[in-house]
């Protein structure tokens, strides 16, 4: 699978996740991921959430290009 395909089919299934720090927290918990990656993910996540409650977005047409 490519790194596009996963990254569609991640935001897809956040897309539809209702709670997305359920969502984060049980996709780390039921990987096996060693420390850094898990921090990494983690550090992420969390950068990406408040990127979203700042409006830091793009929209579709801004994706597609």
């Amino acid at each position: 699978m490519s790194a596009i395909a996963i990254k569609t089919e991640l935001k897809e299934l956040i897309e539809r996740e209702m709670d997305l720090s359920i969502a984060i927290k049980a996709l780390l918990k039921k990987t096996t991921l060693d420390t850094v990656l898990r921090e990494k993910l983690t550090h992420r996540a969390m950068r990406s959430e408040e990127d979203i409650k700042e409006g830091r977005v793009l929209n579709r047409a801004e994706i597609i290009r």
